[in-house]
């Protein structure tokens, strides 16, 4: 194609979740009570962990803080994907998918790493409880996540330059229902050899080296869990790591299931079901997690 036939498109059109009317609107219903559902109880967890002088401990610090992203990346995709059901197809700018694409980037690599410090939190509490208040320190802690926010800060504008600097097709319909990196690459007529590389260089990274940590993490703690002599000792270890393990299990199976699948049954729709999954329902459910399998949230005023 020639370089006078490329150009920078103003605007994109999102297809949004399906194209049939008669799903729109009961659809529109279920998420709009999802997304609220997930509103509440994350902002709820974040004010709750602040204010009860039970929960100032750094496992519920890094709650706050997984509770923070979750509700950065819903709210990211969340709002536009409701608006996307009211209507067939809705226009995006260019700015405003931009803008879309970087906040959910900085959220969603954010909670990888989120979740590896909280299970590094999980391994020192329960492997070494006598030394935890020196380990994990008010300032080791700012540090465990600051550094995710300040390298996923980094990441989302270098994918978000790289991608909105190149030039697309006038072709400029988005097969999705949020403005993701995969999709947007499709409509680029400019090579984009440099820019799937580094994605794939990025997001292998990413989810290999926190999921390396989370899982290190775990066969440290049950290495020590089938060490303790007390019955009384391995179930209290269960039930201090059982909620984060559900959510770490949750979150991590659905990224793999999206991006491990074989290229052959690898599809726009597939995508959007799992995205479905991990931008509204596990946002929903994290807070449900801790708040029903944690008595200190469960109880807390």
């Amino acid at each position: 194609m020639e370089k006078q036939n490329w150009t920078m498109l103003n605007e994109f059109i999102l297809m949004g979740i399906t194209h049939r009317r008669d799903l729109q609107f009961p659809l529109f219903g279920l998420f709009l009570i999802i997304y609220l559902i997930s509103v509440v109880g994350n902002l709820g967890m974040i004010i709750l962990t602040k204010v009860d002088s039970r929960l100032q401990t750094p496992m519920y610090f890094f709650l706050k803080h997984l509770a923070f992203t979750d509700l950065g990346y819903s709210t990211a995709v969340g709002p536009k994907m409701l608006v996307n059901l009211l209507w067939i197809k809705i226009q995006s700018l260019n700015c405003f998918c931009a803008v879309q694409l970087a906040f959910f980037l900085v959220f969603i690599i954010s909670e990888l790493f989120i979740l590896s410090a909280m299970s590094y939190d999980r391994y020192v509490a329960i492997c070494n409880p006598l030394l935890y208040p020196v380990i994990m320190s008010q300032r080791v802690c700012n540090i465990l996540v600051a550094v995710p926010y300040l390298y996923s800060t980094f990441v989302s504008l270098l994918v978000t330059i790289k991608i909105f600097s190149s030039f697309f097709c006038g072709y400029n319909v988005i097969s999705h229902f949020y403005c993701d990196s995969l999709p947007l690459l499709s409509l680029l007529c400019s090579n984009t050899h440099e820019i799937e590389l580094i994605i794939l260089i990025l997001a292998g990274f990413n989810l290999i080296f926190s999921l390396l940590i989370v899982l290190v993490s775990y066969l440290l703690i049950l290495v020590a869990i089938i060490r303790m002599n007390s019955a009384e000792g391995r179930h209290k270890a269960f039930s201090t790591c059982g909620s984060h393990l559900t959510v770490a299990t949750v979150f991590y199976g659905t990224l793999i299931f999206m991006y491990v699948q074989p290229e052959s049954s690898h599809s726009f729709d597939t995508d959007k079901v799992a995205s479905i999954f991990y931008t509204l329902i596990i946002p929903m459910l994290n807070p449900l997690i801790y708040s029903l399998r944690n008595k200190d949230v469960k109880y807390a005023r």
